[in-house]
Order: C-alpha cells, then sequence, then structure tokens
C-alpha cells in the first residue's frame, strides 16, 4: 500500500504532564513547533479549551503568536476558535493582527463550542441520532469500512450533562444576559467580513482593519453530519473533521460536507482535514507503553472534570479500571493509532482512504516531551519515504508532504 502525497500536520493542545506546569508546557509547544518545521510538517494549529488542570492551551490567537516568532514556514491556526463566546469582529480582527504579522502563514479555524447551549444542543443531537438510529434498526456497535478503518460504537456522553464545571466555564465566558451568536451567522459574518463584502442593514461596510482582505485561510471544525458540516459546504470552505474527538460520526461529517458543498471564490472543490490521535516508537510495545495514559486522561475529560494532568507511568500502573469507567472512554482508546511507525503509516493510510482527507492532523499525546518529540520524527520519516507524487486537490498549495 503506497501513501499518496498528503501532507501531515499537528494539532497541539500545549498538555501539562504530571509534575509539570503551564510554563514548561509552553517551552515544550515552542520546541515542537520548531521541529515539526524542521521535519516538513505542513500545518500546526492550537484547541481551544478552558479550565482543564492538564492544558495550557487556552488562547489560540495567543499562542499562534508566541510560536510565529519562533518559526518561519510552518502554516500555523486555530484548531479551533470556540465560537460560544466570541464576535465575528474580534476574531477577524485577533487574527488579521496576526496575518499582518506573519502574512501568508495563518489559519482560523472555527469551532461551535464554548457557549451555554452547546452541550446541551451537542447532547440533544446525540439522542436524536441515537434515536433515528433505533428507529431505522441500526445497531450501536463497533463497524468497520470496507479498507478497513474502525468506526466504533457511540458512547454515552451523559456524564458530561451535569457538570458544574462546564457550566461554570460558560459563565466565565461570557458576560451576564450575553448570548452566543448563531453559529451559522457568525461563519457568513466572518468569512464576509475577511473578503470584504460585509455589508450592515444601513449598507455601511465595517471593513476591519487588519482583517478585512487579509491572507487567513478560514476553515470550519466540525464532528458530525450537522451545522459546521453543513455550512461549511454552503459557503465553500475548507472542512475539519475530528477523528480523534468523535471516530464514530466522522464519517458522517464528511458526507455531510461534501453533500452541501457549493463551490466559492476561493475555493473549487471540497477540501477536508482529519485529525487522528497518534503515537509511534520504535516499536509497537514501546508506542503502548507511551499511550498508556492516554485513557485514564480521556476518561478525566468524559467525566465533566476537565483534563487531567497528562498521567506517568506510575499513576497509570495504580490506576484500578471499572467496566464503566473504559466505557466511557472506549471509542478513543481503540481507535488511538499507536505503534511502530510502519503500523502507524499503514492506519493513517485506512483513515485517509476512508474519509478521503485531502490533509491529515496528528495529535499525540505523552507524558515525556522527548517521547512525543520522537514520535512527530518517527512519524514524518516514514510518512516522507512510503509518499508518491499525486496533485494535491483544492487552492492550497501543496506543501512539502
Amino acid at each position: 500500500m503506497s501513501v499518496q502525497r498528503v501532507p501531515l500536520g499537528v494539532l497541539d493542545l500545549v498538555p501539562i504532564a504530571s509534575g509539570s506546569d503551564a510554563a514548561r508546557a509552553l517551552s515544550n509547544t515552542v520546541e515542537l513547533a520548531r521541529r515539526a518545521e524542521e521535519l516538513g510538517y505542513h500545518r500546526y494549529w492550537f484547541a481551544e479549551h478552558h479550565l482543564n488542570p492538564g492544558v495550557a492551551g487556552t488562547a489560540p490567537a495567543i499562542l499562534i503568536a508566541l510560536v510565529a516568532g519562533a518559526t518561519t514556514r510552518i502554516r500555523l491556526g486555530s484548531g479551533g476558535v470556540q465560537s460560544g463566546h466570541r464576535t465575528a469582529l474580534s476574531v477577524v480582527e485577533e487574527f488579521g493582527l496576526l496575518d499582518a504579522a506573519h502574512p501568508g502563514r495563518i489559519d482560523l479555524g472555527l469551532g461551535r463550542s464554548g457557549g451555554r447551549n452547546f452541550l446541551a444542543d451537542r447532547l440533544a443531537a446525540a439522542a436524536a441520532a441515537e434515536g433515528k438510529a433505533k428507529k431505522a434498526k441500526q445497531p450501536n456497535e463497533d463497524r468497520s469500512t470496507e479498507g478497513g478503518l474502525l468506526i466504533p460504537a457511540r458512547p454515552s456522553l451523559g456524564a458530561l450533562a451535569g457538570s458544574p464545571r462546564l457550566g461554570l466555564t460558560a459563565d466565565l465566558l461570557q458576560q451576564e444576559g450575553a448570548a452566543s451568536a448563531d453559529y451559522t451567522e457568525l461563519v457568513r459574518d466572518i468569512a464576509a467580513l475577511i473578503d470584504g463584502t460585509y455589508r450592515s442593514k444601513e449598507g455601511l461596510d465595517p471593513h476591519p482593519v487588519p482583517g478585512a482582505g487579509a491572507g487567513v485561510d478560514l476553515w470550519v471544525l466540525g464532528s458530525s453530519a450537522g451545522e459546521s458540516a453543513a455550512v461549511a459546504g454552503e459557503l465553500g470552505l475548507q472542512f475539519a473533521a475530528n477523528y480523534h474527538v468523535s471516530p464514530s460520526t466522522v464519517l458522517d461529517a464528511v458526507d455531510a460536507y461534501r453533500a452541501s458543498f457549493v463551490p466559492s471564490a476561493t475555493l473549487e472543490r471540497p477540501y477536508v482535514v482529519v485529525s487522528a490521535d497518534v503515537v509511534v516508537a520504535d516499536t509497537d510495545e514501546s508506542a503502548r507503553e507511551l499511550a498508556a495514559g492516554y485513557g485514564l486522561w480521556v476518561r478525566s475529560i468524559r467525566r465533566g472534570e476537565g483534563a487531567i494532568p497528562y498521567p506517568g507511568p506510575d499513576e497509570v500502573r495504580a490506576h484500578q479500571w471499572r467496566d464503566e469507567d473504559f466505557a466511557l472512554v472506549r471509542d478513543r482508546v481503540v481507535t488511538q493509532f499507536v505503534g511502530a511507525a510502519a503500523t502507524v503509516v499503514e492506519r493513517l493510510e485506512v483513515l485517509r482512504e476512508a474519509t478521503g482527507a485531502d490533509e491529515l492532523m496528528v495529535t499525540t499525546m505523552t507524558h515525556a516531551q522527548s517521547d512525543r518529540i520522537r514520535s512527530f520524527e518517527l512519524l514524518a520519516e516514514a510518512w516522507h519515504a512510503r509518499r508518491t507524487s499525486t496533485p494535491q486537490r483544492g487552492r492550497v498549495k501543496a506543501p512539502v508532504a
């Protein structure tokens, strides 16, 4: 099986390892971004998370600025900006500033998250999908695509519904009485402000400077066949689908995006990046040892407690798993790509073929920074060595892959 010329990118949550702190996490991020650029990774994106003891990635724009000054070529972006507590103008001006300082390198990825109603909407959508599947007599169980990509059974996220932490996060991020913007309208407004076509009801042109006419590449992030996939397609925008977050619905998401796609002035055909959680080491066994803390880390998130500092080997060995806890994280654990470079490259190629991805975005969590960097090194070497020359789709220029 040969790997097509598909670029690899990096998604960084700026994790804080157990026994470490945020300052060290930021230093680790700068070090990893520099190394990723040297290795030929195309993009380096930052997620946005709040009130998590084990994640320092709270402000993607600030992280982009920090890393942009330490690198020269790699594209930098948000994966993504949480939309629930933001306005169109604040986002456009913020990323317009980044583009003015580092032209041609900035990606703006928008996520439908962060507002007071987002979790309730997500759980309601999941319940509706589950009900629809039951009505159609579709069992909620693992399945595989024809090429062998695992699509796991949908997990129950009911543990998140009553999380006081999530409610507090929304309260602290938004002013009292403020309502989250309608997501579709927000994306439309951001796109119009960037390309200079926004007009107020009175016919005024706000023309933010910097921002309007900026070289910012706009992306929409999505985990299911919902509003995000629809608006990305309808506006002819690039789409990022999260296999590492929601592996059970990734195919639904990319199918919905492509089905709704309308060519735009900037994009002639659908363009998709798909994320995967990866740990690579010299052998399959050593990679599994490095990845052992992942389930415990995901468990803290899905229990509504917030991501814990990434656990070390002693903490992992000391934890006693209960069946209900493992059921909560199983879909994420079984779809993590763990192994020697050859093993992981084969599985990433299966993911690419199943989703038709134009790019892949890799996120890696290990307790030690050295193991994390080594994982990206091994993956890049194996991926580049197995590539074949294949024309790129869409308007994005092909980087070194």
